[in-house]
């Protein structure tokens, strides 16, 4: 991949001169403008980033990028996008998908997009309802939930994307809040950097047909309490003093408080993001309190693409054949006049 030295990019040159069409208030415009702080800071020219999406509010994304990208079908973002990098494996490519649009009836492409390990990004917007069609229930509508589509409630379990990621084998994972910038600038550079496919679910407020719905774990007054912000190698420490950490008591996380109890700082579990064995971390994406945000998963594999090239070089070191006329005429031939 080519790098930027010496462009000095800023955000305003990936900023495309498309009026932005969201709602007033949605996170949108927040992962928008973080996207386009982060590329700057990746080192990748504008020519060499794509952006494909599926159908949905977030999959305007590629309208207001001042770079390739293409706006395809429902759904079918992740396959696209699997083209686009074995055809071009230099360029940066990414997927900006929904709950719905990646969950429901793209749910396939997007378990085995994770499965392979496409050198590729994913972020997902995931605000618990179908926001472009007007509000009925997505696959992460919370049970009981009044929506268009489910006037006397949900009656759906709703999917856990980290925990539907981290079943298909997922690297790479990563949560953060919608309204948390500084964050998502972290976590977009971290997924640039990750060689494999890397998923970051943003927990995006659609402040018209499901506003408030992570109220409870974002609002400015709790969300220290609530959320846990993960970093490779630190204490799984939270709280407005970090007075609170997890350990892990028999087969369960568990909530304590530093000083009580004798427990101590180092009694706490240290992240440890690139643990291949996922079973924490399968543990700490279904935590409900607190919400576990930052990547919690970061484990380097074989791309698909390594595994294609090393595959084909083996046939090749054995084959007889060059090129496609060695093989036409290897065997009996004949002409005719």
């Amino acid at each position: 991949m080519e790098t930027t030295a010496g462009k000095g990019y800023t955000f305003k040159d990936f900023a495309s001169d498309q009026e932005v069409r969201w709602c007033p208030g949605c996170d949108d415009y927040v992962v928008l403008r973080a996207m386009q702080k982060a590329l700057p800071e990746m080192n990748v020219k504008k020519e060499d980033v794509v952006f494909i999406s599926g159908i949905g509010c977030s999959s305007r994304f590629p309208y207001y990028m001042d770079t390739y990208g293409m706006h395809s079908i429902h759904g079918r973002a992740p396959g696209i996008a699997t083209g686009v990098k074995l055809a071009n494996p230099h360029l940066s490519v990414w997927v900006m998908t929904g709950d719905g649009d990646s969950m429901a009836i793209g749910g396939n492409h997007f378990i085995h997009a994770l499965r392979r390990n496409v050198d590729l990004n994913i972020v997902m917007f995931n605000n618990e309802i179908y926001g472009l069609t007007k509000g009925q229930f997505s696959p992460t509508t919370a049970l009981d939930k009044k929506t268009k589509s489910s006037p006397y409630g949900n009656t759906q379990p709703p999917f856990s994307p980290g925990e539907l990621a981290l079943g298909a084998n997922g690297r790479f994972f990563a949560r953060i809040a919608g309204n948390s910038p500084k964050e998502i600038i972290q976590l977009l550079m971290e997924a640039h950097q990750f060689k494999g496919t890397s998923l970051i679910e943003v927990l995006q407020n659609c402040v018209i047909f499901n506003n408030g719905c992570y109220e409870h774990l974002t609002n400015k007054e709790v969300k220290e309490d609530k959320q846990i912000f993960l970093e490779h190698g630190k204490p799984m420490l939270f709280g407005k003093n970090k007075e609170k950490g997890l350990v892990l008591t028999g087969l369960k996380l568990e909530v304590v408080t530093i000083g009580e109890n004798g427990i101590t700082p180092n009694e706490v579990l240290v992240h440890d993001a690139k643990e291949p064995d996922p079973t924490l971390h399968q543990m700490l994406v279904r935590l409900h309190y607190p919400l576990v945000t930052g990547i919690i998963r970061s484990v380097e594999d074989l791309t698909l693409e390594e595994r294609e090239e090393a595959l084909t070089a083996r046939i090749k070191a054995k084959s007889d054949f060059a090129k496609a006329d060695d093989l036409f005429f290897s065997g009996a031939t004949y002409q005719v006049n």
